[in-house]
């Protein structure tokens, strides 16, 4: 998709009919003959395992926009312009979601009638700061504003 198909089409808000996988954000995908002359000027977290080199995925997405709920391993984010309003759910603790909802469909219709106990943990991220996800924590993170962030996955 060229880039400016993807910012006419993407930094939309989401239409409330679109399905909760209907983004392209490249999860953990490196590809240096596309993406390289990105990652010279890049400098990611301090925080790594010795020895590997995290897969990292670059997003560029409107306001109300994000990925519903997918649990992974763990890595940080980071905010690099707008902010990403953060819900993180423990391994062992599902949200109740439909995985063809968006993650905007979810805060306006399930996310209000929640009990309190049944609430996610939750923070809003600005630039530059960043944000830890543990191994397999559940978590959507919707753009409060068009923005460009980048994740670190680590092996």
């Amino acid at each position: 998709l060229p880039f400016q198909e993807y910012v006419e089409q993407l930094l939309e808000p989401p239409h409330p009919g679109r399905l909760g996988s209907d983004t392209l954000y490249p999860p953990g995908d490196n590809n240096f003959t596309e993406w390289g002359p990105l990652f010279p000027p890049y400098v990611p977290p301090p925080f790594r395992i010795p020895g590997t080199g995290p897969p990292y995925s670059f997003g560029i997405a409107g306001s109300g926009s994000g990925v519903p709920f997918p649990p992974h391993g763990p890595g940080y984010s980071e905010v690099i312009f707008g902010r990403k309003r953060w819900f993180l759910y423990p391994p062992d603790k599902t949200p109740h979601f439909h995985p063809n909802e968006t993650t905007l469909a979810w805060l306006h219709h399930t996310y209000p009638s929640l009990p309190l106990a049944e609430r996610p943990l939750e923070c809003t991220l600005p630039p530059p700061e960043v944000l830890y996800f543990p191994d397999r924590w559940w978590h959507a993170p919707p753009n409060l504003d068009t923005s460009v962030f980048i994740s670190t996955f680590l092996p």
